[in-house]
């Protein structure tokens, strides 16, 4: 007499597909000693049956006018537990796959992202990997996820979208390096990196339009600036020029 299917929720509210012989006119379904909250006849060889609450291993019967079944095993996932995201953010246009520990996370089925849900890679009890859908819009969602166990709320994860540099003020000085420039656009405010000439700048965010660079030294000439995040990466092509010194 198979069941599907064969675990769920300690809270109970699992329904469960019961199959077998001589089902007509059942009177009960049990899961160990506790009654099933629904009992729904569907044909002489099947029945469905919602779970109570219960923990651990249990063996499900049937009652019907001709006796009781032999019990066949039926096991309680306590809810999922998580811990941590192995990646808070990433591009609004999703395609990127983070990690996600925790426990109880062995029959995870989905993996929601502000009610976008994908299906996890599950690689042990305490972690899965997923891949991150597109976003509605940049800014935080929530993270749920759901086993058989039940789901579980509380992470947060930030879809970002790509920077863009409109302007850098001052746009040259000296090839010693040592310059603050002002530089405007959109989405900066999670900059990860801002570079002159391929060579990383110390840099400051101020807000989501506007950071501060320091310029590094660099040959004479107009370089590129780029500005990474973690959605990508804007290039403002011959921005900045370096100027050298006077010589005698």
């Amino acid at each position: 007499m198979p069941i599907s299917p064969n675990q769920g929720s300690t809270g109970g509210g699992t329904l469960v597909t019961i199959t077998g012989v001589n089902l007509s006119n059942t009177s009960a379904v049990k899961f160990g000693s506790k009654s099933a909250t629904t009992v729904t006849q569907v044909s002489p060889t099947q029945v469905t049956a919602v779970s109570p609450s219960g923990t651990g291993t249990v063996g499900v019967t049937v009652t019907t006018p001709g006796g009781t079944s032999n019990p066949v095993s039926f096991f309680y996932v306590g809810a999922p537990f998580k811990s941590s995201l192995g990646t808070s953010s990433g591009p609004l246009a999703g395609g990127n796959t983070i990690t996600l520990s925790g426990t109880g996370l062995s029959t995870a089925t989905s993996v929601s992202f502000g009610g976008v849900t994908a299906t996890p890679t599950v690689s042990s009890d305490s972690s899965l990997s997923v891949t991150v859908p597109a976003g509605a819009a940049a800014g935080p969602v929530g993270v749920s996820v759901t086993t058989a166990g039940g789901t579980n709320n509380g992470l947060t994860y930030t879809y970002v979208d790509v920077p863009t540099v409109v302007s850098l003020t001052p746009t040259s000085g000296p090839t010693s390096g040592g310059t603050a420039v002002t530089v405007t656009g959109t989405n900066l405010d999670t900059t990860e990196s801002v570079t002159f000439d391929g060579t990383p700048a110390p840099f400051s965010v101020i807000n989501s339009t506007t950071l501060s660079a320091v310029t590094p030294p660099g040959t004479a000439g107009a370089v590129d600036v780029v500005v990474t995040n973690p959605a990508g990466s804007d290039t403002a092509v011959g921005a900045f020029t370096y100027v050298a010194g006077p010589g005698i």
